[in-house]
């Protein structure tokens, strides 16, 4: 699958001036001035800066979370938060923002907090402290804190765990609602049909009467439209089967729900449940990211079944990608019209996938290991971010840009950080994440240093 793309800060956020169901102005802002107006409301710009860094951290994130989770507009309203304390954060429309404050937002306002292992920007509640104690962060308490020497990173893990990361750098884009923008139903396919057959699946533990969805491949038949008409009879919407604005911001409501999104005690989005679905078809003339995973794969499966010719890798589709995939369709019984559809793009992952469970273990001897299968981010901790972090190391001593990282099976912030720094230098996309192309290219690149081996595509 191809590299997740983390959640992304919303160019602007709109903001109700008072309690959800009051009759009050509703303004829109850039997402950083929304944090400043916040930060000046909520803390003092005489607190420590360790403090105050991680009380925006903290107030950047539990923002994000109304946005990213919809949280207002899965209930109809037409605004990202409010400014009413009792159910979110303090927002003074107009007031003057201080100056260190300012400075320190414009720095950090893309970074949020996450759980390790998991997608969505936490849910960081906090409160004051004193008059006012909650199960998050206290805001006087980072000040103690601060005092006795404790990092902004530090502070945050004393109140939301151990086991929380902070997603750095996080790309700006306008946000536009998970919408669609018109309704779908049987013959429908693609991302939008994948994301609601995981979500029923997923609401379906808690409302059993839901059939589970089988396979959740994006292709809307007949068991997606039960399942639909059956979650509609069960929230009280007419049940068309049809999965119209209604229907979807009501899945989402009850997913964000059940999964406890916006609460401290999430069970948190994986990865799985958010990853990209590779598009509804690629042909000749396409290039990107996507044409880099078909080639990588197609590319695998030919050296492996002599009937499959061997293809580029530059994540172009060209003529030659084109004969790869007429050649795979006609050995594996698909129409061979050159063209990967979703049929096609399934069939290529589970040859690939049958391959990879079929090697003998140690397959590989001292050279870089086939990619397996998934993409490796932040939270993992396994073998296979192990091995590559050994191939990391091995490419960071010719290029001594990339830092050395810890071999230990964990992907955290040093091994993203290296990450990155690899796909900068050889013009990949720069997630922090590890798909297929970023796993080939360093595996090129390692088996290169180690055995003089060509490098090819």
């Amino acid at each position: 699958m191809p590299d997740i793309s983390t959640p992304s800060i919303p160019e602007t956020i709109t903001v109700h001036l008072g309690p959800p169901n009051s009759p009050a102005d509703n303004v829109t802002l850039s997402f950083p001035d929304y944090i400043k107006n916040v930060a000046s409301s909520e803390i003092y710009p005489t607190w420590p800066e360790a403090a105050i860094r991680a009380n925006i951290y903290a107030q950047v994130t539990f923002a994000l979370n109304r946005v990213y989770t919809e949280w207002y507009r899965s209930r109809g309203y037409n605004f990202d938060i409010t400014s009413s304390t009792q159910y979110d954060q303090a927002f003074v429309y107009g007031r003057n923002i201080f100056n260190n404050i300012s400075n320190i937002v414009n720095e950090i306002f893309n970074n949020y907090v996450i759980r390790r292992g998991t997608v969505e920007p936490l849910f960081t509640q906090f409160c004051n402290g004193t008059s006012v104690t909650c199960q998050g962060l206290s805001q006087w308490g980072t000040v103690e804190l601060a005092n006795r020497g404790y990092t902004p990173y530090e502070m945050l893990q004393y109140y939301y765990g151990s086991d929380i990361d902070i997603v750095r750098n996080a790309a700006v884009e306008p946000f536009i609602g998970s919408y669609p923008g018109t309704p779908f139903g049987i013959g429908s396919s693609g991302n939008e049909v994948r994301t609601i057959q995981v979500e029923l699946n997923r609401i379906a533990d808690n409302y059993p009467a839901i059939p589970k969805i089988s396979p959740a491949n994006g292709f809307y038949r007949e068991n997606t439209a039960e399942a639909v008409r059956v979650f509609q009879g069960v929230f009280g919407l007419p049940q068309t089967g049809i999965v119209n604005k209604a229907t979807w911001y009501q899945i989402k409501y009850i997913y964000v729900a059940v999964k406890n999104l916006a609460e401290l005690t999430s069970e948190g989005l994986r990865p799985s449940e958010v990853e990209e679905n590779f598009p509804e078809q690629l042909s000749n003339g396409d290039y990107g990211i996507f044409v880099s995973y078909l080639q990588y794969y197609l590319n695998v499966i030919a050296y492996f079944n002599p009937e499959i010719p061997s293809g580029p890798a530059n994540g172009v589709f060209g003529s030659d990608t084109e004969r790869q995939v007429r050649a795979f369709e006609q050995f594996y019984g698909l129409n061979p019209d050159g063209i990967v559809d979703f049929a096609t793009w399934t069939t290529i992952q589970e040859i690939f996938n049958n391959i990879l469970n079929g090697l003998p273990e140690g397959y590989a001897g001292n050279t870089a290991a086939l990619y397996p299968g998934y993409v490796l981010t932040p939270g993992l901790s396994n073998n296979d971010v192990r091995a590559f972090q050994t191939y990391l190391n091995v490419i960071g001593r010719t290029y001594r840009d990339i830092p050395e990282v810890p071999v230990t099976g964990y992907f955290g912030p040093q091994t993203e950080e290296a990450v990155r720094v690899f796909q900068e230098l050889f013009g990949l996309p720069v997630s922090g994440a590890v798909g297929a192309p970023t796993w080939d290219a360093v595996s090129k690149e390692y088996n290169f240093i180690r055995f003089g081996t060509q490098r090819t595509g």
